[in-house]
């Protein structure tokens, strides 16, 4: 299943921000005039639904694995402590896309509100000075030699 049709836990966040469905914000963020914070936010939301789907699949195994129905001779400690390594592993990346797709969320501008352009260094107008007085004859005048 491709990651754009995999649902995560912020979708609704980003449609509410970007004012689209998830669906077409991916067609979107592929355009020639996509937001960085557009490509951001849906890069950040694909690798959040790639981690909330293998914290899904680590508890799906455990719980088939513990199930009440399970024969206890098939019980592998090493099996449980290696599936609770992965899923803290996968709850610790869930967590770090959700804080910062969250983050980016919150700071982003509001919806049709564009972002101001960045200053630039605007170039400086230069006025000429007024023509000098013309300096006096003899001003700086070398003085002649005596024979």
């Amino acid at each position: 299943m491709s990651v754009q049709l995999k649902p995560s836990t912020l979708d609704g966040r980003l449609q509410e921000s970007f004012s689209a469905p998830v669906a077409e914000l991916y067609a979107t963020a592929t355009g020639p005039d996509a937001s960085a914070a557009l490509i951001r936010a849906i890069e950040l939301r694909s690798f959040l639904a790639m981690a909330e789907e293998q914290v899904n699949r680590v508890r799906e195994r455990v719980h088939d694995a513990t199930a009440a129905g399970r024969d206890m001779d098939d019980l592998s400690a090493d099996d449980l402590r290696m599936d609770a390594q992965w899923l803290e592993a996968a709850l610790d990346a869930r967590n770090g896309y959700r804080a910062a797709l969250g983050d980016l969320l919150r700071t982003m501008p509001p919806p049709g509100q564009q972002p101001r352009p960045a200053p630039t260094a605007q170039p400086a107008v230069i006025t000429p000075l007024p023509p000098a007085a013309p300096a006096p004859q003899r001003a700086g005048a070398a003085r002649a030699r005596r024979p």
